[in-house]
């Protein structure tokens, strides 16, 4: 599973078999938490994080929602910025 970007203690990768993994989403790792986000909606869809990793999470995934929508739609994966 590529890792799309790593910032504050938190790891975000995507699986990059969409079409067979729907719906579109977010592996987010952030200590011994595990969760996973749709990058539809931002929702959390299954697991658990701090309040304060979601909020970090969240932040960062709808300021790249676009990009990641489109990296799952094309497969074409790359990197993204940290959230600063």
């Amino acid at each position: 599973m590529p890792v799309l970007s790593r910032f504050y203690g938190l790891t975000i990768k995507m699986y990059l078999l969409g079409s067979e993994h729907n719906p579109p989403h977010i592996h987010v790792i952030y200590g011994e938490y595990n969760a996973v986000i749709d990058i539809t909606d931002l929702r959390l869809l299954e697991g658990d994080l701090p309040a304060k990793g979601l909020a970090m999470a969240l932040e960062w995934a709808r300021l790249y929602q676009a990009d990641l929508l489109d990296i799952w739609a094309t497969q074409n994966f790359r990197k993204l910025p940290p959230l600063q």
